[in-house]
């Protein structure tokens, strides 16, 4: 849902629901909602099974849960995004790492990104990373 006003503020805020993929979630809002550049200003919630992306690991650590999402950051536009999460276990153990696909809400997960207006950005491969990473250019009025 967008502000409801008539002079849109720039804020996307979404529930999720139980079963949802996180990131593809992140990946349909931006394109439905046409996000150039957006940052995640807030997220909670919960998921019954989450996929990190470790430091310096090039695949992904399968985890069951339930977790509770902790904090999630990150750039997100319809070319693509970059989101970090962390998660709390039962016993409060935390891990955090890159998201990735198979992160499924369990009860809800309140997302708000906001648009940054004027801006744009693009992930275009860097052969230095080996990874698409973010392009950020302003946007001619």
């Amino acid at each position: 849902m967008r502000c409801g006003n008539s002079s849109d503020c720039g804020a996307t805020l979404v529930r999720l629901r139980p079963g949802e993929d996180l990131r593809h979630s992140l990946i349909r809002i931006a394109k439905q909602r046409r996000l150039k550049a957006a940052v995640i200003l807030s997220g909670v919630g919960s998921l019954s099974q989450a996929n990190l992306r470790f430091a310096g690991r090039p695949e992904g650590t399968k985890l069951a849960g339930p977790f509770e999402i902790v904090s999630i950051t990150g750039t997100v536009s319809c070319d693509g995004l970059h989101v970090h999460l962390s998660i709390a276990d039962a016993g409060g153990r935390t891990l955090g790492g890159h998201l990735m696909p198979g992160c499924k809400v369990h009860t809800t997960c309140e997302l708000a990104l906001m648009e940054l207006a004027g801006w744009r950005m693009r992930r275009v491969f860097d052969a230095a990373t080996g990874y698409r990473e973010l392009r950020a250019t302003r946007r001619r009025r």
